[in-house]
């Protein structure tokens, strides 16, 4: 498919440079297509995330995502190479050891493989104060595996330590990290370190909103897809069969496929709270519609005409144009019935993106 019959002009300032707050208090567009796929305007309707319980089914099953956001913004310098020492930022991407990163590198023309990198401002190795990698492979669009000469714990503090939380280029561009980001950008059930970027689908969720689910008698489950920065990236590509996925570790317990497969079975609706979830579901699902356990990378790639194997329902915040998630929901919802609900959203102020609003979306039959 043409990647151009996924763009839509997008005002800048629909763009949320801030959370609600509180967090429940955000805007939720309900989008309901119908059968024949021609869809009217009284299948938007406009809401608030505290209006969920009211919007679901007693139950209805909630797949939520607890990665936990990772400082996985590093500054340093090229060191060992000349006597010039350009200074080098990169996002950590992918896990792929103890001691190894896939990152983006900025500017990755600067950077060879066998090139040292500096985080800390010393050239010194094996301290935790300090952290060091070099440049074991390159590939394209600025993409580097680091070798750090930290492993394990030691490592992962390190990282704690220099590093930034990374927050979105759209909102990077226009101030810098601060504190309150420190929660802001993690969801309140966050529990496995390891994402780079947020599931932000669930930063909406606030105690206060998670009993009122509970007493509805919705259920919350919970996997672990580690967020890769690779969510960010444009399409550049013309046609979608010709852009490439970056990977993303995930792990999904063999409790809790039984345990959805039950409530699948029992005709109870799944409900993936987030993009993320969904693309992990969807990995563990087999052509029959049953979930296995899974704990692996995946790359997968959802657009239209993609056969959803397992969720019946979505919540996600609103995305770029021209982006990978614009396309996966296009695949779910029906792409014309998309463009029509991120025009409306558009025209009535929704707020796009991490710090914006949320839409609860239900597939085109």
């Amino acid at each position: 498919m043409r990647v151009d019959d996924f763009d839509f002009d997008l005002p800048t300032e629909n763009i949320a440079l801030r959370p609600a707050n509180p967090r429940d208090a955000a805007r939720l567009l309900l989008v309901a297509p119908q059968t024949d796929g021609i869809m009217s305007d009284e299948l938007l309707s406009d809401h608030s995330v505290g209006d969920l319980p009211d919007l679901l089914h007693e139950g209805d099953v909630l797949v939520c995502n607890d990665t936990r956001v990772i400082a996985a913004r590093l500054r340093g310098i090229r060191t060992g190479r000349g006597t010039t020492t350009p200074n080098i930022e990169v996002t950590l991407h992918q896990n792929l050891s103890p001691s190894s990163w896939k990152a983006f590198a900025k500017p990755g023309r600067k950077l060879n493989v066998g090139d040292n990198i500096c985080f800390s401002g010393s050239g010194d190795v094996c301290m935790v104060d300090n952290l060091n990698a070099k440049v074991v492979a390159k590939g394209e669009g600025g993409e580097i595996e680091l070798a750090f000469d930290l492993s394990g714990p030691f490592l992962e503090t390190a990282i704690a330590t220099h590093g930034e939380m990374p927050l979105p280029p759209y909102i990077a561009s226009k101030r810098a990290c601060d504190d309150a980001d420190l929660d802001d950008y993690q969801t309140m059930y966050a529990t496995h370190d390891g994402a780079v970027a947020a599931p932000t689908a669930g930063l909406h969720f606030t105690a206060d909103l998670m009993a009122r689910l509970s007493a509805r008698g919705v259920s919350l489950e919970y996997l672990t897809l580690h967020v890769g920065a690779g969510t960010f990236l444009p399409v550049k590509a013309g046609d979608t069969k010709d852009h490439k996925m970056h990977s993303e570790n995930g792990v999904l317990s063999a409790e809790l496929a039984e345990r959805l497969n039950e409530a699948k079975q029992q005709g109870r609706r799944i409900i993936a709270v987030g993009t993320t979830a969904l693309r992990l579901l969807e990995s563990a699902a087999d052509e029959n519609g049953k979930l296995h356990a899974f704990s692996d990378s995946t790359d997968i790639f959802i657009t239209p005409g993609y056969k959803f194997r397992f969720i019946d329902g979505l919540m996600t915040n609103f995305h770029l144009p021209r982006s990978t998630l614009f396309m996966l929901v296009s695949a779910f919802s029906g792409q014309e019935t998309m463009h029509k609900a991120y025009a409306h959203a558009i025209e009535s102020g929704y707020r796009f993106y991490s710090y914006g609003d949320s839409s609860l979306l239900f597939p085109k039959k």
